[in-house]
């Protein structure tokens, strides 16, 4: 079980989140009409021969690549193909007219997959397609994930319904997760195995008293969500996990598919993430699962569950002490006279399988307690908490408070100061709740990174401040948002980012792309440049048109034809911020040609600049800014930032 589990873990991360096994839509141009059927619509369209077409059995649309209105004719599917010919066979029933319009067509013809007009969606299809499971599956069975970002948000999210669902299985196989299903416990036991036993630290394990610890942890976790700030990232089971996997497994995938150079460089705060998961492994140096007996917090979760347990581990009195029972006990679950600790009991029923004797059983709960040969020195011990271990949880629940408000109270004083987020607004991905929620809904778990094709989301680096760490921002000067993809709110666990329909998310305004006007080539009168309208013109937007600048006057002051030069001006109506054109911007000018130091047209996010909506439509919110005049936008062309010779 542990194994399946494992490689649907890695399944659901490495190929379902996987965004590069999409491809775009194929179109096949250069066709010529040779005759119509006007019967059956049939089509017989062929080439010079020296062009590849679909195979037989393709559904295509057909379109006429010499129409400059809608120039779709209907949708195909390949009857026979032979070199430089194509028959085609309507895939709908064909109307009048539309034979008609097919008999007067000369083309040439354009044959595609997709339909004439239609937006891209290849990124999007690609991962519902692929989605037998959830891809964030895990991470929303997680309970620490979804209680953390509820509290800290104040809000019912959807994946409480899969809390409580793990939550009532646990009652059953009380820690089954951790026993059964915890990809992060399955590769710490796989670091046991091989690395663990050969090399651990003198004195073994600690004490009792240490697996304690994961209880101060969730205390201190939990406290610090009340107080609006979240802490899981840090510490649970599969936010670490995952996250440690989108720093150091994904850019070895990408670096393997499509090449080094497509890969980020990791900055220091990545290294600071993989650090905190190569710590969890390092800890099996102290004994089995360590991190999993005493400081995981997702196990303490289930640790108070099993609490109410139906099912338990139980032993009778034909025990023979021999042992191997509390050998093989990787969570230290059986006590010096082999009976159960049912805190720390995985159900995992290794030991039964174990004991020559057959003493060990797995069933109901029962009032009656088994008489073992040492049950009355077990509970005497049970009878009451011993004054020392009394006050060492006294002082453990003291710090987790202490040290849960005392990191609340920080982040709040630095909200009220300027925002934890940084001075400056980061561009976030489109859907995001609004900032304060996005930061309580957020776990940094790195799903949403791993979705993004050509990494647009990269991670926030401690800079942008505490609360925003490994927050995902949008990284406009790498990549820009493919308007065909909105995978990072369909893996989102929390909400914090909203799963749009691609429509919607095409609709979201992330950021307003910003021209400066003392570095833009035109503006500057340095020489004619369009790379930003016409990489906005490719996306679909239109959210830039030309304004010819610098114009030259003749002698009786009228402007010279083609003098000056013709310089941006974003469209605020239009503009998403999607960061194509400063991708565009930043690859030629800055980096190929170094004719800039940086971009000349920037993403801004900030008041204004973006729209973060909880709920509602953002279709609906574009469609009455529409219906509003155009507003003077900050990219007009202002004198003052303007060259003496230009003004």
């Amino acid at each position: 079980m542990q194994v399946v589990s494992l490689c649907i873990y890695l399944w659901l991360f490495l190929y379902v989140t996987w965004p590069y096994t999409s491809r775009q839509a194929q179109s096949w141009p250069g066709w010529i009409p040779v005759s119509v059927d006007r019967a059956t619509g049939r089509v017989l369209v062929a080439s010079d021969g020296s062009l590849s077409g679909p195979a037989v059995g393709h559904l295509i649309f057909a379109a006429d690549s010499s129409s400059t209105e809608d120039s779709g004719l209907g949708r195909f599917r390949i009857a026979a193909a032979e070199r430089g010919e194509l028959t085609l066979d309507p895939a709908d029933a064909l109307g009048p007219e539309q034979k008609d319009r097919l008999a007067v067509s000369v083309g040439p013809w354009r044959l595609q997959e997709a339909e004439p007009g239609a937006w891209p969606s290849h990124y999007a299809d690609n991962l519902v397609s692929k989605e037998i499971l959830p891809a964030e599956l895990f991470l929303v069975l997680d309970p620490l994930v979804s209680m953390s970002a509820a509290l800290a948000s104040w809000n019912w999210i959807r994946p409480l319904w899969f809390v409580g669902a793990i939550l009532l299985v646990s009652l059953f196989f009380p820690r089954g997760f951790c026993g059964y299903l915890c990809p992060l416990g399955t590769s710490i036991d796989a670091m046991d195995a091989s690395v663990g036993k050969h090399f651990r630290l003198r004195g073994g394990i600690p004490g009792r008293g240490w697996t304690r610890l994961r209880y101060f942890v969730l205390a201190a976790v939990l406290i610090s969500a009340a107080g609006g700030v979240v802490l899981t990232g840090f510490v649970a089971a599969i936010p670490l996990l995952t996250r440690g996997l989108a720093f150091v497994a994904t850019p070895l995938q990408t670096a393997a598919v499509r090449g080094w150079h497509q890969v980020p460089a990791l900055a220091a705060d990545q290294w600071f993430s993989i650090a905190l998961l190569v710590g969890v492994f390092a800890l099996s140096l102290l004994g089995p699962r360590f991190w999993c007996r005493c400081l995981c917090p997702t196990g303490a979760v289930f640790s108070i569950a099993s609490l109410l347990r139906i099912n338990e581990r139980k032993l009778s009195t034909d025990c023979v002490g021999c042992g191997k029972c509390a050998e093989a006990c990787s969570f230290g679950a059986i006590g010096d006279d082999f009976s159960t600790r049912p805190a720390d009991c995985a159900f995992c029923q290794t030991c039964g399988g174990l004991c020559p004797v057959e003493a060990i059983t797995f069933g109901p709960r029962s009032l009656r307690r088994d008489k073992t040969p040492t049950t009355a020195a077990r509970q005497a011990v049970e009878a009451g908490l011993p004054r020392r271990s009394f006050l060492a949880a006294g002082v453990g629940v003291a710090a987790a408070v202490a040290g849960a408000v005392a990191v609340a109270a920080a982040v709040r004083n630095g909200r009220a100061h300027g925002g934890s987020s940084g001075t400056t607004p980061l561009v976030r991905p489109p859907g995001s709740m609004p900032e304060a929620e996005f930061l309580q809904r957020c776990v940094r778990c790195g799903q949403c990174l791993q979705a993004c094709p050509n990494d647009v989301l990269q991670p926030s680096p401690l800079s942008q401040g505490f609360e925003g760490l490994w927050t995902p921002r949008v990284a406009a000067d790498w990549s820009g948002c493919e308007p065909s993809c909105n995978n990072c709110g369909q893996v989102c666990p929390t909400g914090a980012i909203r799963a749009l329909p691609l429509e919607e998310k095409r609709a979201a305004r992330m950021g307003l792309a910003v021209v400066d006007l003392k570095t833009c080539l035109p503006y500057a009168g340095t020489s004619e440049c369009r790379l930003c309208i016409d990489e906005c013109a490719a996306a679909g937007y239109d959210a830039i048109e030309f304004l010819r600048v610098g114009t030259q006057l003749d002698s009786e002051g009228r402007p010279l034809a083609e003098s000056g030069f013709l310089a941006p001006v974003v469209l605020r109506q239009h503009c998403v911020g999607c960061g194509l054109c400063q991708t565009r911007c930043y690859g030629m000018n800055v980096v190929e040609k170094r004719l800039l130091a940086h971009s000349a047209i920037v993403v801004e996010a900030g008041e204004g600049k973006e729209d973060r909506l909880a709920h509602g439509s953002y279709i609906a919110l574009r469609n009455a800014e529409q219906r509003r005049p155009e507003p003077a936008g900050e990219n007009a062309p202002d004198d003052d930032y303007l060259p003496d010779f230009l003004k």
